[in-house]
């Protein structure tokens, strides 16, 4: 949401979500003031680029804002080691700690995203201070893949919905 803390992200936004054509997205602005506006909501996910090149509105960042925000009244499932939605513990048991990893790995990374380690790390910022221990614990349980240079991450075939808990928990 900080992303549309300005006013030329709110325009441009606005524009996005109201599928105006590319040229007129951010016009009367600055060329170099329409690229910030529309490169910070690309990095929000507020915003993707369509196969097209047009821009248009995610589908799916509010209702991952509020999975999050229900995960944090959660009592049951992978909210008894969650903290004010962070870990405070990772479970012993092997079976819990890939549940927690697994429903982690399906809140930060969408199916088919390619992602660097700089985004993987900010996405991961939200659950643990340790984010190298964590996105290790996500290689290792086999939930998100990286090349050989470890540059870019992705979900594992192996990470779908069933084998991720029920956001509602």
């Amino acid at each position: 949401m900080a992303a549309l803390a300005g006013t030329d992200a709110r325009k441009v936004y606005a524009q996005v979500v109201l599928d105006a054509p590319v040229p007129e997205i951010g016009a009367g602005l600055p060329a170099a003031r329409r690229e910030r506006a529309v490169a910070a909501l690309l990095a929000s996910g507020l915003v993707e680029r369509t196969a097209g090149g047009r821009l248009a509105a995610s589908e799916t960042v509010f209702r991952e804002v509020l999975a999050r925000q229900s995960m944090n009244r959660a009592t049951g499932g992978v909210g008894r080691v969650l903290h004010g939605g962070r870990i405070g513990r990772y479970p012993a048991n092997l079976a819990e700690r890939r549940e927690l990893l697994a429903w982690i790995a399906g809140h930060v990374v969408r199916r088919g995203e390619k992602l660097t380690e700089k985004q993987i790390n900010e996405r991961l910022i939200q659950y643990t201070d340790d984010v190298p221990m964590l996105r290790r614990y996500l290689v290792d349980f086999g939930l998100l893949e990286r090349t050989p240079s470890g540059s870019v991450y992705s979900r594992a075939a192996g990470c779908d919905t069933a084998t991720v808990p029920d956001k509602a928990q």
